[in-house]
C-alpha cells in the first residue's frame, strides 16, 4: 500500500499547511468511477519555482519593523525548509506605484547614461534581496521590469499617465536595462531575466507607459535584443507583454511571428487582472510551443483583507488554472505591505500574503500566503507537471512529479460543502473528503 502524506489548510479549522494523517492507495477497492485521476507516464512543462517582488514598499515596510520581524518575514518566505521555499524573485527598474515617489537612475537628459547610479536601491531594496539569499542558501533567479522610462524620454514628458517612448531615445533605453543588470550583478545580484515593459497596454495614474504589440517588437529587434547581445547578456532572457491574460494571444502573436524578435525573446510574461481566461494561456503554448510562459504577477487590489478567506483561493484557482496551461513559474507581487496596503506614492493601495503593522510591530499572515505555500514548499524546482483528470465539478487539481520521484498533487474544494471523493493512480485508488473552502496537498511516491 502507498503512504500518501496530507497537507492541508481549511477555513473552518485552525489548520494551515498542517500535516495530517497519512493515507493509503488501496488496489483491492471496487471503482466505477473516479473523480481524479493521476497519470505520471504523460509531463508536460518544468517548473521553475514560485516567488515575489522585492518592491520599495516591501523593502520599506521591513525597515519600519523590528529585526526580529524582519528576519521572521525573510524566513517565511525563503526557508527552504520551514518557509515557502521560494526560488524566484522581482525587482522594478527605477520606480513603479509600489515605490515611495517616482525616481530614476539618471539625471535629466543624459543619452550617454553617464550618471547612471543605483545608490537609491542600496537603501532598502537590495539589503532584502542579499538577506533572503542568505536565508535560501544560494542565489534565486531574479526578474527585473520598468514600468516607465525617464519622463524625459517620453512623450507626455512624466512618468505617469502612459505617454510612449520618443523614437530618438529607444537606444539609450534599451541600453539602460543593460546598465540596471551589470549595476545588479557588481552587488552580486545576478539578474535572470528582464520584461519589455510593465503593462504595456494600461494607462496607469503611477509609472506606465504604453506600447502596442508591433512597437514592442520593434524595439526587441532593433534595439533591446542587439543592445543585450553586445553587452554581453545574451544569457538575459526576454520576456515580453507582461500584462493580463484577455489580449495574450494576439500580443504574443504580434511579436512572436516575426522570427528577427523571436530569436531574443526567451517566453511570455502575464498577470490575473481583469479576466481569468486560463484557456489564452494555453493557446500561447500551443502557437508557440518552444517559448515559455511565466506569471509575472498578481496580487489582491483594494488594500488590505486582514482574515478574508476569498483572497486564498483567488490565488489557489490562478494558480491551478495556470499551472495547468503550461505555465512555468509563478511570481507574487509585493512580499509585504504595511497596515494599509502601502505605501504607494498614488495610494493604488493592495493586499500581500504577510502583512507588517508598522505600528505595533505585528506580522499577520493571510490566507493567500498558505494557499501559495500548497504549491511552492511542495513543487518544487525541476518538477514536471503530469496528467491529471478531475471528473468532479466541485474539485479543481494539479499534479506534479518532482525530481526526487515525488508527486505532488494538490486539490482545492471552493464550494460550501465537505466533498468525498476518489483519487486514482496507478490501479490504486484512496478515498479521501476536502472541507468547504479548502486545499491539500497529497505527496507520495511514483
Amino acid at each position: 500500500m502507498k503512504e500518501v502524506k496530507v497537507i492541508l489548510t481549511s477555513k473552518e479549522t485552525n489548520d494551515r499547511l498542517s500535516e495530517k494523517q497519512n493515507v493509503s492507495f488501496q488496489t483491492n477497492m471496487d471503482q466505477t468511477s473516479v473523480d481524479i485521476k493521476v497519470d505520471s507516464s504523460k509531463n508536460f512543462q518544468v517548473v521553475m519555482g514560485f516567488g515575489g517582488a522585492f518592491s520599495e514598499a516591501a523593502a520599506y515596510t521591513l525597515s519600519q519593523v523590528s529585526p526580529i520581524k524582519r528576519q521572521e518575514v525573510i524566513k517565511s518566505y525563503f526557508d527552504q525548509e520551514n518557509g515557502l521555499g521560494y526560488t524566484i524573485g522581482r525587482v522594478h527598474i527605477h520606480s513603479c506605484d509600489f515605490a515611495l515617489e517616482n525616481y530614476t537612475y539618471v539625471e535629466d537628459d543624459d543619452v550617454e547614461l553617464k550618471t547612471f547610479d543605483i545608490s537609491r536601491d542600496h537603501k532598502w531594496v537590495i539589503p532584502l534581496i542579499q538577506d533572503a539569499m542568505k536565508t535560501k542558501g544560494g542565489e534565486f533567479k531574479l526578474l527585473a521590469s520598468p514600468w516607465s522610462p525617464p519622463s524625459w524620454m517620453k512623450t507626455n514628458n512624466e512618468m505617469n499617465h502612459g505617454g510612449k517612448l520618443l523614437p530618438e531615445y529607444r537606444e539609450a533605453w534599451a541600453k539602460y536595462y543593460t546598465k540596471f543588470i551589470e549595476a545588479y550583478r557588481k552587488e552580486g545580484l545576478n539578474i535572470w531575466g528582464i520584461t519589455v515593459q510593465n503593462e504595456p497596454e494600461a494607462v496607469q495614474i503611477w509609472d506606465s507607459c504604453i506600447y502596442t504589440g508591433e512597437e514592442e517588437r520593434d524595439f526587441i529587434k532593433n534595439h533591446l535584443g542587439p543592445q543585450m547581445h553586445s553587452a554581453g547578456f545574451e544569457d538575459v532572457k526576454i520576456i515580453i507583454w507582461d500584462h493580463n491574460r484577455d489580449v495574450i494571444v494576439d500580443r504574443a502573436k504580434a511579436v512572436l511571428e516575426d522570427p528577427e524578435a523571436s530569436k531574443y525573446v526567451w517566453g511570455t510574461g502575464f498577470h490575473w487582472y481583469v479576466s481569468e481566461e486560463f484557456e489564452n494561456v494555453g493557446k500561447v503554448h500551443e502557437l508557440f510551443p518552444d517559448k515559455h510562459l511565466l506569471f509575472t504577477e498578481g496580487c489582491q487590489e483594494g488594500g488590505v483583507k486582514l482574515g478574508e478567506w476569498f483572497t486564498g483561493e483567488r490565488y489557489g484557482r490562478n494558480m491551478i488554472g495556470d499551472l495547468n496551461n503550461w505555465t512555468e513559474g509563478y511570481i507574487d507581487w509585493n512580499l509585504v505591505l504595511n497596515e494599509e496596503g502601502g505605501p504607494n506614492h498614488v495610494s493604488n493601495l493592495c493586499d500581500a500574503p504577510i502583512i507588517a503593522d508598522t505600528k505595533t510591530d505585528t506580522i499577520h499572515y493571510n490566507s493567500s500566503y498558505y494557499y501559495i505555500g500548497h504549491f511552492s514548499k511542495y513543487i518544487r524546482p525541476g518538477a514536471k507537471r503530469i496528467a491529471v483528470e478531475v471528473n468532479n465539478d466541485h474539485l479543481q487539481a494539479t499534479a506534479f512529479l518532482n525530481t526526487d520521484d515525488t508527486v505532488a498533487m494538490v486539490v482545492m474544494n471552493e464550494t460550501d460543502q465537505k466533498v468525498s471523493f476518489t483519487v486514482g493512480y496507478n490501479n490504486s485508488f484512496v478515498e479521501v473528503e476536502l472541507e468547504a473552502h479548502s486545499i491539500v496537498t497529497y505527496l507520495f511516491q511514483k
